[in-house]
């Protein structure tokens, strides 16, 4: 197994949340010289265009968690070990940062359990992105002093006193992959007096053509936006630096209801067994 190793190595880079601009050097560099590239959904198609390896293999193994059809976890990590022990620079693009709410660990783990070489290239998070394209500084100085990353996408993972820290808070509370459940988010946070100048922004596919954001007051959301259906990605950020976006936004709303992502319509079907390898690579 080593000595197929030799020359096989795993990059897990980051590709931003949507510009294809964002994109540091150092993933386009690996992707000029990959010869696989594992690519998440909520990747620029410009990026492949851009900067892959003609030469390069491109496997799409998106998910999209109860939206539809997704490539199962265990699927990419077999295709992480098979490429990599033919000798290929296998590149895995994940869309914002690595490290933010993406599963990197099941793919360091598989590496590591396989003694694959790797590398680790952050992105820039979606969080940073929206807040960038749409004037809401997350730590403005008077507004806030520290921002918490969250998710929210069932019942059972965040408790009654945290929902009354959270509401009592005067960090920047950015949610990420929790515009369906936004609902039950802004009841919480009422239901525990959350303060009436903090405003809840939700960004829909933020840095991109189609960007689209919506601010209300959390005292008002029931009436302007609940039920509605927010295009994915989609980035919630709630407190007092949400009021600034009036001031600063650069970006007009393109209100066109259009996806810059391609939904994923078909799985990955070829699972590779890690036991079968030794004849692919004798």
């Amino acid at each position: 197994m080593k000595q197929h190793l030799k020359n096989g190595k795993l990059i897990i880079a980051g590709a931003g949340p949507g510009d294809p601009e964002f994109i540091t050097v150092k993933a386009a560099r690996y992707l000029q010289a990959a010869d696989v590239v594992l690519v998440d959904r909520l990747v620029s198609d410009e990026i492949l265009h851009a900067y892959v390896n003609p030469g390069a293999e491109i496997i799409p193994v998106g998910k999209q968690c109860r939206l539809g059809i997704s490539t199962p976890q265990q699927t990419i990590n077999e295709l992480i070990v098979y490429y990599c022990l033919l000798g290929k620079l296998v590149v895995r693009l994940k869309g914002g940062d690595v490290s933010v709410f993406s599963n990197i660990l099941d793919e360091l783990e598989t590496a590591v359990a396989n003694y694959i070489p790797y590398e680790i290239i952050p992105g820039v998070t979606a969080a940073l992105g929206a807040a960038a394209s749409t004037g809401i500084p997350l730590t403005a100085r008077g507004y806030a002093t520290s921002v918490r990353f969250l998710t929210y996408y069932k019942s059972d993972i965040v408790t009654d006193a945290y929902w009354k820290e959270l509401a009592n808070s005067d960090d920047t509370l950015v949610f990420y992959m929790s515009s369906e459940t936004l609902n039950e988010v802004v009841e919480k946070l009422t239901a525990n007096n959350i303060h009436e100048d903090k405003l809840l922004a939700i960004i829909e596919q933020a840095t991109t053509p189609f960007q689209n954001v919506h601010i209300t007051n959390l005292y008002d959301y029931r009436k302007q936006l609940k039920g509605r259906k927010f295009i994915s990605p989609s980035l919630v950020i709630i407190g007092k630096v949400v009021s600034l976006h009036e001031q600063f936004a650069w970006l007009k709303n393109k209100n066109s209801g259009e996806y810059y992502f391609k939904p994923v319509t078909s799985q990955v079907i070829k699972i590779i067994n890690p036991e079968n390898l030794q004849k692919h690579v004798s």
